[in-house]
């Protein structure tokens, strides 16, 4: 116990310390826990061989880590990622596996172990990406969902990759020091060898037929059992019972997966998928997160702390080297197929330098090649430092996205694949802030289609939460305003930000359809100006009617009637329109409006046009009180 606990505070001290100062000098967490390992195990020697028990615990946040992924998509949203998974990610493990294969064997290896290595170096890390991807809110983009996409073809492809490693052993193998090798594999995912198993001994036909079952129970479970074991659950009136139902769905469903010879990772994201659309899907993020987040930590700990500096001091130009090669290597065929499937600019390097490392799954199938002979001992340990130092260096290469990114244009419509949009409606809009969104719900709710628009993907995704469709796209762009209806569409809502987008996306508009009736969102009243020549039908000010609200509620508290002080405020709204379209004919796009002297001639007498009319309006409300 003593030691337990010793060890257990100087792993938590190595993270609160290291943690918050590389966050503090923007490095990330990844990059602050294993530096903590670092320091703690190679540096100090602290912490040494334990590291390898506690791995196989921390690895279990990766598991949560997937599960919790799989509670944010929903079922149709996976089946719209199928071309990137089967395409991008299939094309990604062959090509990596056949590359580096080829590499191998030019430097005098025998195809058995270099198709080995060549499949341990297609895996990339799926701890350290995601985490990465989540902390800097770039899972959304396109590059962070291909990358995603990648990662979850890479953890189904262990399951074939282990099963083929065995075929490759060519027999004993000559020397000695396999078993210290196997030891030094500070990195062994133990599940991957379960004692118990349902498979075992079973023909072909029977292991699929139990992994079908057993694929097929947690997807029933999650659609049937979770509500009634929750209401159970709520009886009880004790919150930490919440939580214990969360670690046993994630532990049992991991448990599960272990025992068909499956990977525990997918199992849980496959449960998450089934219960993204439940109610409860927020209470177990939320029950789960916390553990998630010390788990991982943990891992990344243990990954640093187990980095064999002795041999990296040894021979340091070849490991460098065979890192070097393998992140170029990776990278130059992560940004082929970034381009062949369409990713550009930020998406594109940020999918590449994201996935240019190798991953924690190739410590298992390092230790399961050596168990069965596929790989001599001499390579294990090499092949081990190469995978912890690309995992090392991959913080930094997102930090390089990051620089990198800073000198690209700043366009945010350029981090997102564009929505495929297919349903058209009466009503167009174009602009789903806090502006358009009051003017959607009205429409919608009074039984009117509506087709949204907007190029903020947050906002996009804010709106599917609450069960509002849009589609993300630039509403500016002819071809996704033709892809919205705007051949047919009755109406088009523009309530843009920004009042040059809006301008330009009314003048498109009016050209290609005379009839169409265009309400447009300005900003001030020379914008009302600039959006009147370029034909919107009505122009509202952003703030001019709660501006007007406001102003009839300080007249309702100085003494009017709420009659009284909507008539005030009907009049002063009728002026106010009518002044618009009379200084719209005096204005000057090219003579600031201060410098054009008929348009201040024309704004003092509509002025005084104004105070007449509401004094006509208070000498009508007197006359009828008289």
């Amino acid at each position: 116990m003593d030691s337990f606990l010793y060890q257990a505070s100087i792993y938590l001290a190595a993270a609160v310390i290291a943690v918050p100062i590389a966050a503090r000098l923007g490095l990330g967490s990844v990059l602050g826990y294993l530096l903590a390992g670092i320091f703690i195990g190679p540096v100090l020697g602290i912490v040494g061989a334990e590291t390898e028990d506690l791995q196989h615990f921390a690895e279990f946040g990766v598991v949560m880590m997937l599960f919790i992924i799989g509670l944010e998509l929903e079922p149709r949203t996976l089946w719209d990622m199928r071309h990137r998974l089967i395409g991008l990610g299939g094309l990604q493990v062959v090509l990596t596996t056949a590359a580096t294969m080829v590499v191998v064997m030019a430097m005098g290896q025998a195809w058995q172990p270099s198709l080995a290595i060549g499949m341990i170096f297609a895996l990339s890390s799926t701890a350290i990406v995601l985490q990465t991807l989540s902390e800097k809110g770039l899972i959304q983009t396109g590059g962070g969902r291909s990358a995603f996409s990648v990662l979850l073809t890479q953890d189904i492809a262990v399951i074939p990759m282990l099963i083929v490693l065995p075929l490759l052993a060519s027999g004993p193998l000559v020397g000695i020091g396999q078993e210290e090798a196997v030891t030094q594999a500070s990195q062994v995912d133990k599940s991957a060898y379960v004692a118990m198993s349902l498979v075992d001994g079973l023909p072909g036909w029977g292991v699929a037929l139990v992994t079908l079952a057993a694929v097929a129970s947690i997807i029933l479970g999650g659609v049937y059992l979770i509500r009634p074991i929750f209401t159970f659950i709520h009886s009880a009136k004790l919150r930490e019972m919440y939580t214990a139902l969360a670690l046993l769905i994630v532990v049992g469903i991991a448990f599960v997966m272990t025992l068909v010879g499956l990977s525990p990772a997918l199992g849980t994201f496959l449960a998450g998928v089934v219960l993204a659309n439940s109610e409860f899907r927020h209470e177990l993020e939320s029950d789960i997160e916390p553990f998630k987040g010390l788990l991982l930590g943990l891992f990344f700990i243990t990954v640093g702390a187990g980095i064999d500096f002795a041999t990296l001091l040894r021979e340091p130009l070849l490991i460098l080297g065979l890192t070097t090669t393998l992140i170029l290597g990776k990278g130059v065929i992560l940004y082929a197929l970034g381009r062949l499937f369409g990713l550009r600019g930020r998406n594109q390097w940020l999918f590449t330098l994201g996935l240019a490392q190798a991953g924690e799954f190739g410590f298992v199938l390092v230790s399961f090649s050596l168990q069965q002979g596929v790989l001599p001992d001499f390579l294990g340990g090499t092949i081990l430092l190469v995978i912890a130092l690309s995992m090392l260096i991959t913080p930094l290469l997102f930090i390089l996205y990051e620089r990198m990114s800073l000198r690209m244009k700043a366009d945010h419509a350029e981090q997102y694949d564009e929505d495929e949009i297919d349903e058209q409606g009466p009503v167009i809009i174009a602009g789903i802030g806090r502006f358009g969104q009051i003017v959607n719900r009205l429409v919608q709710s009074s039984g009117f289609k509506t087709v949204v628009l907007d190029h903020d993907m947050q906002t996009i995704q804010l709106m599917r939460r609450f069960g509002f469709k849009g589609f993300f796209g630039d509403p500016t762009r002819p071809d996704v305003l033709h892809a919205a209806g705007l051949e047919d569409a009755r109406v088009l809502v523009v309530a843009l930000d920004d009042p040059k987008a809006t301008t330009t996306l009314v003048t498109y508009a009016r050209n290609m359809r005379p009839n169409l009736h265009i309400i447009a969102r300005a900003r001030d009243r020379t914008h009302v100006y600039h959006l009147y020549r370029a034909g919107a039908n009505d122009i509202v000010r952003e703030t001019f009617d709660s501006s007007l609200r406001a102003g009839r509620y300080a007249l309702e508290n100085i003494g009017l009637t709420e009659y009284e002080a909507s008539q005030v405020e009907k009049t002063f709204y009728a002026h106010d329109r009518y002044a618009v379209r009379e200084l719209a004919k005096v204005w000057n796009p090219d003579t600031p409006s201060a410098e054009n002297a008929d348009y201040i001639k024309r704004t003092k007498e509509l002025e005084k046009e104004l105070e007449a009319a509401l004094l006509d309006a208070m000498e009508s409300r007197n006359t009828d009180a008289a």
